[in-house]
C-alpha cells in the first residue's frame, strides 16, 4: 500500500491485478469517521469508478497519477449519480481530453446527458466493453441499493464486482482487502442509516449479480472483500428479506 498524501491518509493499493482501490478516510464534524473509494483499472483504455466528492478531487487525482498519467484515463465511470460516485465528474473530463462519462442508459438519459461537460458512453443492460488487458460488464440494478439508474460493474479476467453501496462498512482504517465479515458491519450501518430503496426486486437483483461468480467484491466504503461472494450476495438477500 502507498500513502500518497500523508496530511489525508489517501493510499493506493493493488487489489487485483491493474485493478487499485484508491482510499481517503474522513472525520465529519460530529467526529463520525468515514471512507471513500475509488477504483482505477489500468488499460489501454484506463477507467476510473467513482470519482469521489468534488472537493476530495485534488486527493483522488495526486493517487491516480501515481498509477498512470491522468491524461491517459478514458472513463470516468460510476454506479449512480450522487456526490461520491460522480461529485468530480466535470473536473476529470477537464483534466483527461479523452476521457468520457461511461454510465447506464437511464443515467446518461435522466441526468448526465445534461451535467456533464462531454457526452457519455452509455451501457445497456449486459453490454461488456473493453479496455484492454481488462474487460467490464454493466449490470443494470434500479434501486439497488438506491436510485432508479443504479448499476454496477464486474470486471471479467479478475471477477471483480465494483459492488458501489451494497456493503457500505462505516468508520476508517479497514485492511484493504479482507476475508472478515463485513455483512456484519454492513447491516449495522445500513440499520442505522436506512439508506436502502426496499424495492421488492432486490433478491431477483442480488441473484443477478450473484450469477456473475465474483471472486471479489469492490466496495465503495470499507475493505474490498474477497470469498465466496456469490455466497455473501445471497446472504444480503436473505437480510433484505427478513
Amino acid at each position: 500500500m502507498t500513502i500518497t498524501n500523508s496530511e489525508s491518509g489517501t493510499s493506493v493499493h493493488e487489489v487485483r491485478d491493474g485493478i487499485y482501490r484508491i482510499n481517503t478516510p474522513v472525520v465529519f464534524g460530529n467526529g463520525a469517521v468515514f471512507s471513500f473509494n475509488q477504483y482505477l483499472i489500468e488499460g489501454d483504455e484506463p477507467l476510473l469508478f467513482h470519482t469521489g466528492p468534488r472537493r476530495m478531487f485534488p486527493l483522488v487525482r495526486e493517487a491516480v497519477a501515481s498509477v498512470l498519467p491522468v491524461e491517459r484515463l478514458c472513463y470516468i465511470g460510476f454506479s449512480h449519480v450522487e456526490s461520491d460516485e460522480c461529485g468530480s465528474l466535470n473536473e476529470w473530463l477537464a483534466i483527461a481530453p479523452r476521457a468520457v462519462p461511461l454510465c447506464g442508459t437511464v443515467a446518461a438519459m435522466v441526468s448526465i446527458d445534461d451535467l456533464a461537460d462531454r457526452r457519455p458512453r452509455a451501457l445497456a443492460d449486459g453490454e461488456v466493453l473493453s479496455l484492454g488487458r481488462h474487460s467490464v460488464r454493466w449490470l443494470d440494478a434500479p434501486h439497488l441499493p438506491h436510485a432508479w439508474e443504479c448499476g454496477f460493474l464486474t470486471e471479467e479476467t479478475t471477477s471483480t464486482l465494483f459492488c458501489g453501496d451494497l456493503f457500505t462498512q462505516g468508520g476508517a482504517g479497514q485492511p484493504p482487502v479482507t476475508e472478515s465479515d463485513i455483512l456484519g458491519p454492513s447491516e449495522e450501518f445500513r440499520q442505522r442509516m436506512d439508506y436502502f430503496s426496499h424495492t421488492r426486486n432486490a433478491t431477483a437483483l442480488l441473484e443477478k449479480l450473484a450469477a456473475t461468480n465474483p471472486a471479489l467484491l469492490a466496495c465503495m466504503h470499507g475493505s474490498a472483500w474477497q470469498g465466496d461472494a456469490a455466497g455473501l450476495l445471497r446472504a444480503l438477500a436473505g437480510e433484505l428479506s427478513a
